[in-house]
């Protein structure tokens, strides 16, 4: 089994349980779930903002642990004064070492769209990010059935969410062109062996219909790629273990953003 493979078991498991405790009519019952989510259209194409979307990230299961100090308000802050155009925050806690409370105190500072980064296998787990305070959510190809993807993306859309496909390769996209869809990140990173190359993003980027807000997704480490990206036709850029890693992301945010 690969890791995506041992991460997708487990989230069965903990959706299981999570359903036990939880109602998913309950979830509707929580005052977040009744708030209209900010749109990552417009945030992402607004030209006071810089198309990253930053990610609040512990840990990794390649990494280990990345960032054990700096607490979830102070950063998500940081990067949106920063000119953030989204924030993401991982929400599984045994890989990554997140919270859905993570993602609830993110949302109570934050006026920009927010991700709940997570392994999406179960329509519940959608209904648990808009309760939490998710404008986004992320549904991953390398995990997902092309009728799971438009089944999940289409009762999103009923929630008032927005939708983030991430895709590895042609394969993925071509599948899974659904316009209950938003945006289609390429993920640069295997998720079956963590290795990254950002020639996955310059192959398929004009191959991703112009509808969609493009987003190119780890292994962004500079200035200078973003540039790049951008000039290909990118429109968006998920960057979080660059800034994470670094004694104070919010201050990392800012000079990477100067440097723009």
């Amino acid at each position: 089994m690969t890791i995506l493979d041992t991460i997708v078991e487990r989230k069965k498991q903990e959706v299981a349980a999570a359903k036990a405790k939880v109602s998913l009519q309950e979830l509707t019952t929580y005052p977040l779930f009744e708030r209209t989510c900010y749109s990552v259209k417009d945030s992402v194409l607004h030209a006071d903002r810089t198309g990253i979307i930053a990610e609040y990230k512990r840990a990794s299961p390649s990494k280990g642990l990345i960032n054990g100090h700096s607490s979830v308000e102070e950063v998500v802050l940081g990067y949106q004064n920063a000119g953030a155009s989204a924030i993401s925050v991982l929400t599984d806690a045994d890989f990554f070492q997140g919270s859905l409370e993570d993602l609830t105190k993110a949302r109570a500072v934050l006026t920009i769209p927010l991700l709940r980064k997570e392994f999406i296998v179960d329509r519940y787990q959608i209904a648990e990010a808009k309760a939490y305070g998710a404008d986004i959510i992320l549904l991953i190809a390398a995990c997902l059935t092309p009728a799971e993807i438009e089944e999940f993306s289409t009762y999103a859309k009923s929630l008032g969410l927005n939708v983030l496909l991430e895709v590895h390769n042609e394969e993925e996209l071509v599948q899974n062109i659904f316009p209950t869809i938003d945006a289609i990140g390429v993920n640069n990173r295997n998720l079956k062996d963590f290795s990254v190359s950002l020639d996955h993003s310059y192959d398929l980027v004009n191959k991703i219909p112009d509808n969609y807000i493009k987003v190119s997704e780890s292994g962004i480490s500079d200035a200078e790629t973003i540039k790049d990206l951008k000039s290909k036709g990118f429109n968006s850029f998920l960057i979080g273990e660059n800034f994470m890693k670094t004694h104070d992301p919010a201050a990392a945010i800012k000079e990477f953003v100067n440097l723009l």
